[in-house]
């Protein structure tokens, strides 16, 4: 089990923790992402990528770009 910290001057304490990434400890532990908003954002970034391939609908170019052989050329 962790050990509580006191705060200076007194206000409760705080967990002592090693585990985990740095990239968010500058932010209050109540505003720092969580595994569902990472996951919901995920989410929204393929919603909004599968909306923007069905207006443009590149599929010809798609086809053409990547599954069409070349043609030989015979001399």
């Amino acid at each position: 089990m962790e050990a509580a910290l006191p705060l200076p001057g007194g206000q409760g304490g705080a967990v002592a923790s090693n585990g985990g990434s740095g990239f968010f400890k500058f932010l209050k532990p109540r505003l720092r992402p969580q595994s569902t908003d990472i996951k919901a954002a995920a989410l929204w970034g393929v919603t909004a990528g599968s909306a923007a391939l069905f207006l443009v609908q590149p599929f010809d170019w798609l086809k053409k770009t990547f599954f069409k052989k070349p043609e030989a050329k015979d001399k």
